[in-house]
């Protein structure tokens, strides 16, 4: 799985809106993400452009264990 190296956090918050997550908040350079979705879920992903592959991964890890997903699907359904 070859994860996206162009994608900034606001791409990165706009896309994960397929798991049910929004925009909390903003403080600075990280924005806070929320979903309901399978219970009451927070995410703080960095307003960085582009994302570093490692925060990428460890935001994807993140979202797959709460909604019981592997990290590919997790890949596959934000990137469509």
């Amino acid at each position: 799985m070859k994860l996206p190296r162009d994608w900034s956090g606001r791409d990165l918050a706009k896309r994960l809106k397929v798991f049910g997550y929004v925009v909390t908040r903003q403080t600075g350079s990280h924005i806070r993400l929320t979903t309901q979705i399978g219970g009451e879920h927070h995410l703080t992903v960095p307003a960085h452009d582009p994302l570093k592959v490692g925060t990428l991964r460890g935001i994807f890890d993140a979202v797959a264990r709460h909604h019981g997903l592997a990290v590919e699907v997790v890949l596959a359904r934000v990137e469509a």
